[in-house]
């Protein structure tokens, strides 16, 4: 995984300097080689690199014409060299690569952590927003789909999956006589709530507490029960799982400022008034557990 991350930040970077030198392959030899002497000098095998590289330039037409059609507010030229290349890198993944090596959400997620590592302060979150509206016109492709490298493990039965537990809460606040929740966002353009893990031998409510707090920054305090989600999920290491998730009502005192913690699937955090929860996207197993929520506030 290291090796096919440093493959990618290597060919992003050929590609800059291919783009920036209006396209002159003529000298990609020497400026592969340079990049890979300077900042991959581990690097065990170029067969990667050089796959992405020479995918981006001969199918560049196509997917500046498909990044053209997901961006229409920002022409290809108009957008940094940088950000250009790595959507170009995350979409040839996406559409051309193989899936069953790099499912959809790994392109789209190794894209975005390439755009906050070598992009401008909000690289990262355009490049979701770009590559997430093309995920979704292709039908969130792979959507369950783990590594192919991983190995699986054989299906077993629903009652013998292994059982995951989460806790996750509707937050909210009363502020000027409305009422607000705070909702996270994540890479692939839906907001919902915070949740996390039940650490082994933690009471449910108190974990729930503890991961809130964690994700988003703020104290809270649990109010109510909302009811239990169970989905299967696919885990690389130990096959499907069961992931019960507990979900609260949590009242937070005061509208602080909210703070997300930096991990791997979300990319935004806000406090939405009531009335405004209703225009935003979200998981279709997501809106009874906030429509529960803000009856039970409503009615108070």
């Amino acid at each position: 995984m290291a090796n096919r991350h440093l493959s990618r930040s290597l060919a992003m970077q050929i590609l800059f300097d291919w783009d920036f030198n209006d396209g002159d392959t003529s000298k990609l030899d020497k400026v592969t080689e340079a990049v890979v002497e300077e900042f991959g000098p581990g690097l065990d095998e170029m067969a990667f690199v050089n796959e992405l590289v020479d995918g981006v330039i001969s199918h560049k037409d196509k997917l500046d014409s498909i990044l053209e059609k997901a961006a229409p507010d920002w022409p290809i030229g108009q957008i940094a060299v940088v950000d250009r290349n790595i959507l170009r890198l995350g979409l040839y993944e996406l559409i051309f690569g193989n899936r069953k090596d790099v499912p959809a959400k790994v392109a789209i997620n190794e894209a975005i952590e390439l755009g906050k590592t070598f992009g401008g302060e909000n690289s990262g979150r355009f490049i979701n927003g770009v590559l997430g509206t093309v995920y979704k016109e292709l039908g969130e492709p792979d959507k369950d789909q783990v590594s192919g490298r991983k190995i699986r493990k054989p299906d077993v039965a629903y009652e013998d999956m292994p059982v995951e537990k989460l806790g996750g809460a509707v937050v909210y606040c009363r502020d000027k006589d409305k009422i607000f929740l705070a909702l996270v966002h994540d890479v692939f353009g839906y907001w919902t709530l915070p949740k996390g893990h039940i650490e082994v031998g933690e009471e449910v409510e108190a974990g729930t507490v503890r991961e809130v707090k964690e994700e988003v920054s703020v104290d809270s305090e649990i109010k109510g029960e909302l009811g239990l989600n169970e989905y299967i999920a696919s885990d690389p290491e130990r096959g499907k799982i069961r992931r019960q998730v507990n979900y609260f009502l949590a009242e937070c005192k005061t509208k602080k400022t909210l703070k997300l913690e930096e991990k791997s699937g979300l990319d935004n955090v806000g406090w939405f008034a009531i009335e405004e929860v209703t225009e935003l996207r979200m998981y279709d197993d997501i809106l009874p557990i906030i429509t529960k929520a803000i009856k039970k506030l409503m009615a108070r």
